[in-house]
Order: C-alpha cells, then sequence, then structure tokens
C-alpha cells in the first residue's frame, strides 16, 4: 500500500507524503535499506519498526510540556492529574490560575507554559495543511514549545514523512553507533546528515531509535 499523499492545489500547502499506517513504513524502510546499506543492517537487527501515531492537538502539546525533564513515571502521575481535574482542555487550562495547575503537579515554569500555550490559540487543524517547517514555526512561537516538541508533533501527530528530530538525544547516539562515528554527531551535523534520507527521514529516526534501543540492551550504551 502507498502512503498518502495530498496534493493541494493552493500555493505553500502541504503536498507531502503522510505516514498513516504499517505499510507506509515498510515503504519508508525498504527505501531506505536500498538508499544506505548501514539501515539495511539496522532494519535486519532492530526488526519491524512501529508506527508510532499519535493524536493531533493541544492535548498533545500539554502532555509534551508535562514531560520535560521528568521521568516517565512522573509526567504520567501528573497527567493523571491534569486529566482527573478536566484541565487538558484550553479552555479549561485557561480558566485555571497559574497557582491551580501548581496544586495539580506542574512547576511555575511548566504552569506557565501550559498557560501560554492555552492562550496561544493555534489552529491545529490548520496545521495540517502547512508545510513543514511552517508547522515547526508556528508551534516554537509559543513559549515552552521548543523545536524537538514541534518536530515530534510534526512526525507522528501530523504523520509527516520527511521530519526529522536531529536534537534528541537517542538519536545522535543511534547515528554513532549505527555509522560507526567517532562521537556522538551535534544537532547540525545530524541535520546534515539526515539530508540524504530525504524523503523518509521521519521512518529513519524510528529505525535509528530502534537500532539505538537494541544496541543499548546489547552494550549497556548511555
Amino acid at each position: 500500500m502507498q502512503g498518502h499523499a495530498r496534493r493541494l492545489s493552493s500555493g505553500g500547502m502541504y503536498n507531502g507524503r503522510i505516514i498513516e499506517t504499517d505499510d507506509c513504513v515498510l515503504e519508508g524502510a525498504a527505501w531506505l535499506a536500498e538508499a544506505e546499506p548501514r539501515f539495511a543492517h539496522a532494519l535486519e537487527v532492530a526488526g519491524p519498526l512501529p508506527l508510532r501515531r499519535r493524536p493531533e492537538g493541544f492535548g498533545q502539546l500539554l502532555q509534551a510540556i508535562v514531560s520535560q525533564q521528568v521521568s516517565v513515571a512522573s509526567a504520567r502521575a501528573i497527567w493523571g492529574r491534569l486529566e482527573q481535574a478536566g484541565a487538558v482542555t484550553p479552555e479549561a487550562v485557561g480558566a485555571r490560575s497559574e497557582e491551580d495547575l501548581r496544586a495539580l503537579g506542574l512547576s511555575w515554569q511548566k504552569a506557565s507554559y501550559a498557560k501560554a500555550l492555552a492562550e496561544a490559540g493555534i489552529d491545529f487543524d490548520a496545521l495540517r495543511e502547512m508545510p513543514d517547517g511552517e508547522v515547526v514555526k508556528r508551534l516554537v512561537a509559543v513559549k515552552g514549545v521548543g523545536v524537538w516538541t514541534a518536530e515530534i508533533y510534526a512526525m507522528f501527530s501530523l504523520g509527516r514523512a520527511d521530519v526529522f528530530a536531529p536534537g534528541d538525544l537517542a538519536l545522535q547516539e543511534g547515528a554513532r553507533l549505527l555509522f560507526d562515528l567517532p562521537e556522538r554527531p551535534k544537532e547540525r551535523a545530524l541535520r546534515g546528515m539526515a539530508e540524504a534520507w530525504s524523503p523518509w527521514r521521519s521512518v529513519a529516526a524510528r529505525a535509528l531509535w530502534a537500532y539505538y534501543h537494541v544496541e543499548k540492551q546489547r552494550e549497556g550504551v548511555l
């Protein structure tokens, strides 16, 4: 099955590939394996890659803010309290004070980020039609949303096939291991490397994450 492609007539609209099914991931993986033998090795080691699609909308970005610089367990606990309180929509967060959000487990900084996100008025439907760069630009304009968060949203909530997140430490370490580099590539260097993996950079990211996970377990990689 071919990955879904949007072809819109209006200038500046998104007309690239959307990863919607496991077959889309398989198509991208096959392309990468043919274009770069090291990806063929990564796929052999890691096995089938996950789809990793996520819902769109405010809640996904709020969860990303909640998860910043805390353990997975802590993030889940805080998110659970927010859900129980019904504070997971822009209207509900906007109606609460930062003190109220603090009482639900957010730090002062994250409470201010959550308020900023609620007040940003993001048109999530419009994001679907924006080019990748415009999606990232729109999201990072919101206090508390960085480039990594915006790129992850584009990859997994919007399903963009050709987005990469070179600031991700696991991707950097996965690239070091797979390409036998002397050191972990920095964000700028990895972004340059990833240009060769277009138009399937999102699948390349899945492959590097999966390969890193296997190698970490095998060799105790940090």
